[in-house]
């Protein structure tokens, strides 16, 4: 069965370019302009992915993103325009799986939203191994191999690669790999985590300058390409 999105945007043409496109790409799409309709659409017809708009009449992308994660744990995309980097972060913080930048290309929406779809269906499964382009990573075995050669990994470098690569795709701010390092959030040193991505693409990168791997969402933070 195809998978069904629900679009909320309240500007008609953004809805229908990205409805049509979805549509084209072969999922059920649904649409709603305001949130009050989106949280009443959202608990009627329980959609796979929510692509959410943050500007929204009466309650608006936050307000509609706290009350879902409440409810359900449906994948959220969030719509945002490019002024609104700190929404951008609250967003993510409230739950919001990933988010897209207006203006969008249609084209980068439908990519997204295949890729959540893959990250979160693949989610019930935990792998031992992971196999990503020429790099493997042995979880229970806290080995790494680039191009079947070994390579060496302090246990942060490790803990922080196996986070992101058990969820390609998803984005994580600094300060949530510092809890996965540290346990905590050590507000002030969330750049320590950014000397450890350093050290990690020098060992796991061709290029650690245009890293194929750990890739930086610029403002947010880090995540494992989910198209290796």
């Amino acid at each position: 069965m195809n998978e069904t999105i629900l679009v909320v945007d309240d500007e008609p043409k953004i809805a229908k370019l990205a409805r049509d496109y979805l549509k084209k790409s072969g999922f059920r799409v649904i649409t709603a302009g305001d949130g009050d309709t989106a949280l009443s659409v959202a608990r009627r017809d329980k959609p796979d992915l929510i692509v959410l708009d943050l500007m929204l009449p009466g309650m608006d992308g936050l307000d509609v993103c706290r009350v879902l994660r409440r409810e359900s744990d449906v994948p959220i995309i969030m719509l945002t325009a490019r002024s609104e980097e700190s929404d951008q972060l609250i967003g993510l913080e409230l739950g919001a799986d990933d988010y897209i930048t207006k203006p969008f290309s249609p084209r980068a929406l439908v990519a997204r939203v295949r890729a959540v779809l893959r990250r979160v269906q693949g989610g019930t499964r935990q792998p031992g191994v992971i196999h990503a382009g020429d790099l493997k990573i042995d979880l229970e075995g806290h080995r790494v191999t680039y191009e079947g050669e070994p390579i060496h990994l302090t246990r942060n470098e490790f803990k922080l690669l196996a986070v992101m690569a058990q969820h390609p795709g998803q984005i994580f701010k600094r300060s949530q790999l510092l809890e996965h390092l540290h346990g905590v959030a050590y507000d002030g040193y969330d750049r320590s985590v950014d000397s450890h991505i350093k050290n990690l693409r020098r060992k796991i990168e061709k290029d650690p300058a245009d890293p194929q791997y750990v890739q930086t969402v610029y403002g947010v933070g880090y995540r494992f390409n989910d198209e290796v």
